[in-house]
């Protein structure tokens, strides 16, 4: 799936792990905004569900706890980057 914009809009993508949509499944777009939630309970659910085709996922393997915050924008943030050709 591509998260595309139009004109100046931007997206919200919600990073959890409540979703299968991989976060390198996803165009990033210059004016995207990635949302993290809290380590001890992540994003609400209540904000996850209202756009379920946002929210994507770093996998893990099935017996490895979840990465701290700090790690997980990281990876996140790097994929970003580098589908925008690392322009800062």
């Amino acid at each position: 799936m591509t998260l595309a914009l139009v004109g100046c809009q931007s997206w919200e993508v919600q990073a959890t792990t409540k979703t299968k949509q991989k976060y390198s499944d996803v165009k990033y777009e210059e004016n995207d905004f990635i949302m993290f939630g809290p380590e001890s309970r992540g994003i609400p659910e209540e904000i996850l569900n209202k756009n379920p085709e946002r929210c994507i996922t770093i996998p893990m393997i099935p017996m490895g706890r979840s990465l701290n915050l700090s790690n997980s924008a990281v990876i996140i943030l790097y994929e970003a980057y580098r589908q925008l050709g690392f322009n800062f």
